[in-house]
This record gives structure tokens, C-alpha cells and sequence, in this order.
């Protein structure tokens, strides 16, 4: 279990403001951080890594407290048991990846390092020196890195969004599959509501330091849609029953559509079909592609 309620004066494009933040993460869950550029999420992570120090409150995580004000209580970046993955990669260039790897570490322990290397499909890579690799192959050694020590928490921070789309989609999947498989608590930072949509068990939406919305997917984004008039290709997230009728949950853009099924569609489409989805006689209709 992950408690934090932090307080901290920050500076944002608007001018200062003040983040008051309290969340409590489930052993094992997924969390999304979602919001606007500036409005607190990266900071969030960093003082749960202890990069960044909280002006009051208090971080506690699976009953160790690794931040209080009120006792003085601050524990350094290398005594708190975090995994963490930003945009940059953050590699080191002379290190091959599974020196890379090694180097995570704190106490050296060569078969978890094969472990995650077959883990992750680097077993061809391990020799090879970052500036030799794309940037999907460095972003996966990245998380093989922030996970090889058995993290308490993995904090990953926009990881994806340097990323063309088709290796944006496959590390979402490896993300995905390593967050089941290990049973990870982990906290996301997206822009991105297709990636929040298929990665995340709770959605935090933060505004100007302030938890403003906080729920499922569903809870906190697919309420608030309305019927318009559209015509796009995208790909169905989600297919569900509600009553006596199907709902199918498709990307637009960085937004969510639920879209009514008639039983002719059941038949033709699933989940991860690329659709067109149009506008008929203000009626949608979805057509597998």
C-alpha cells in the first residue's frame, strides 16, 4: 500500500500555486497521473522518488515512511526502492545494456539480471551499446533497468510519448504484460487517453496541483461524452454490454467515444479492430477495416 498527502509551492505557467495532493495506490494497481503540462504530475513522481523534497506531508510505502515532515523523516533517492522510466531514456552511453542493467542493482545478482533480459527480449541487445539502438529498444531497456532491483513502485513518466505510434503500441503491451506478470504498483504520468485507457486501473486527473476527478477510465472520461457528428478510422479499445444493448469503446484523437453495436457487429468486430467509424443519417455506424 502507497499513502501520500504532500504539499508543495510550485511555479506554473499561470503563476504560483500550491499542490495538495492525498492518494493512496493498492499493491499491484495501475494509477494514472493525467493532466496538463505544469500542473504537478512530474513533481508528484519525483517526491515519491526523493528527487524532490515535499514542503509538508508525509509518503509511506508498504508501512515504511520515507517522508514525514513532522519527524524529519526524508529518506535519500538510493534508500527508497523505486523504479523509474522518464522520456529521455536516461541511459548510461558507456555502459552496454546489460552493464546498463548491473548497474541498477544494489547488491549484484547476475541471474536476476538474465531473468529480465529474457523478460523483456534483450537477450540479442545485451552487448550492444545504447547509441547502437533505436529508441523503442532503449525505452524497453529502460524499464528492464527500473525494474531489475524489484522495485516497491515503478514511476513511469510519459516513457512513451517520444515515440512513433506502432512502437508506442507494442512497449504499451510490454508495459502492460511486466505490470501483470511482476504484480508492480505503478504510477503513470500520460497525456495520451488511448494509453491511459489501455493501461490504467484508476485515473487521477491533477489541476493545478488538485486531484480534480478520481476514478475508473469510465468513472472519469466516458461520462462526460456526448453524440456528435464524425467520420474517423481508429481502433475499439473496449466492448462491453450495458442492459439490452453493446457499447464499443474507440479512440478519436486523444479523446473516447462509446459507440452503440447492432448484433451484425458483434459478429465482425473485437477488441483491437481497426474501424472506420461514420455518421449516417446521424446514426454512427462501425465498419471493420
Amino acid at each position: 500500500m502507497i499513502s501520500i498527502a504532500v504539499t508543495k509551492n510550485l511555479l506554473g505557467a499561470e503563476g504560483p500555486f500550491s499542490m495538495e495532493v492525498g492518494l493512496t495506490i493498492d499493491p499491484g494497481s495501475l494509477v494514472t497521473l493525467y493532466g496538463k503540462s505544469g500542473s504537478g504530475k512530474t513533481t508528484l513522481l519525483r517526491m515519491l522518488a526523493g528527487l524532490e523534497k515535499p514542503d509538508a506531508g508525509r509518503i509511506e510505502v508498504n508501512g515504511q515512511v520515507w517522508f514525514n515532515s513532522l519527524s524529519g523523516i526524508n529518506l535519500p533517492p538510493q534508500k527508497r526502492n523505486v523504479g523509474m522510466v522518464f522520456q529521455d531514456y536516461s541511459l548510461f552511453p558507456t555502459m552496454t545494456v546489460r552493464e546498463n542493467l548491473r548497474f541498477a542493482q544494489t547488491r549484484r545478482n547476475e541471474a536476476k539480471v538474465d531473468d529480465i533480459i529474457h523478460l523483456t527480449g534483450l537477450a540479442e541487445l545485451q552487448s550492444r551499446y545504447p547509441s547502437s539502438l533505436s529508441g523503442g529498444q532503449q525505452q524497453r531497456v529502460a524499464l528492464a533497468r527500473a525494474i531489475v532491483s524489484e522495485p516497491d513502485i515503478l514511476l513511469l513518466d510519459e516513457p512513451l510519448s517520444a515515440l512513433d505510434q506502432s512502437t508506442r503500441t507494442r512497449l504499451q503491451d510490454e508495459i502492460l504484460r511486466l505490470h501483470r506478470q511482476l504484480g508492480l504498483s505503478t504510477l503513470l504520468v500520460s497525456h495520451d487517453k488511448q494509453e491511459v485507457f489501455k493501461l490504467s486501473d484508476t485515473v487521477a486527473v491533477i489541476k493545478q496541483g488538485r486531484i480534480s476527478r478520481y476514478g475508473s477510465i469510465r468513472e472519469v472520461f466516458l461520462d462526460r461524452i456526448t453524440s456528435n457528428k464524425f467520420s474517423f478510422v481508429s481502433t475499439i479499445l473496449d466492448i462491453r454490454q450495458v442492459d439490452a444493448i453493446y457499447l464499443a469503446v474507440i479512440g478519436v484523437g486523444n479523446d473516447l467515444v462509446e459507440v452503440v453495436l447492432c448484433e451484425r457487429d458483434l459478429q465482425e468486430l473485437s477488441i483491437g479492430d481497426e474501424v472506420l467509424v461514420a455518421s449516417k443519417a446521424f446514426n454512427p455506424i462501425v465498419r471493420k477495416l
